[in-house]
């Protein structure tokens, strides 16, 4: 039994109708799968920019994990340990002498440093290294903060870029997440004789 054709037949045999042109029937199907694809992605859109600046909150105003290099803070903080940095102290203004801090790096702003604070704005500071003699001393300007590593002999700090301002800081080391076996808060600075009284 012979296919059924939708049409009927005009002058001349020509066949009228949906079967006439069969792009007719696939034209609403294929606008409604445009429409429902369109759709979708522009809700993957929506959600991806929204839970991108719910993260970005997170991380701007909470804090996140890092990830330390370098020799410059040892023993307190070891190369390749992970930590916690909270930013609410730098929101707030909470930043006191002894936190140890990440700050956007004064010589290179695409890099974060490691350092700890010695001195508040005000607060008087020693800017000379252990191995001089004559010991030098200055007043951290308003606005600043004078950081050091813990490991004086092995850190390019305040001593060599000076000063550094406020704003560069980007949060406060709270917590020490690895290796497990030091897991915890972090130890007091082993240069107490670097914070000096006005």
């Amino acid at each position: 039994m012979g296919a059924r054709v939708v049409g009927t037949c005009g002058a001349g045999g020509a066949l009228r109708g949906p079967a006439a042109n069969g792009e007719s029937c696939w034209a609403p199907c294929h606008c409604r799968m445009l429409r429902n694809a369109l759709g979708k992605t522009f809700r993957f859109l929506g959600y991806t920019v929204q839970y991108g600046c719910i993260a970005h909150c997170a991380f701007e105003y909470l804090g996140g994990i890092v990830v330390c290099s370098g020799p410059s803070m040892e023993p307190t903080i070891q190369n390749s340990d992970v930590v916690f940095s909270e930013n609410l102290s730098r929101h707030f203004c909470c930043i006191r002498k002894g936190d140890i801090v990440i700050v956007k790096s004064p010589n290179d702003p695409k890099s974060n440093i490691c350092k700890r604070v010695i001195g508040l704005e005000g607060d008087k500071v020693c800017t000379s290294k252990p191995s001089d003699f004559l010991k030098s001393h200055s007043y951290v300007p308003k606005g600043h903060v004078w950081l050091e590593g813990d490991n004086l002999r092995n850190s390019t700090d305040s001593r060599c870029y000076g000063p550094v301002p406020y704003g560069l800081i980007r949060g406060r080391i709270c917590l020490k997440i690895w290796p497990l076996n030091d897991f915890g808060f972090l130890r007091a600075s082993p240069n107490g004789h670097r914070f000096l009284d006005d």
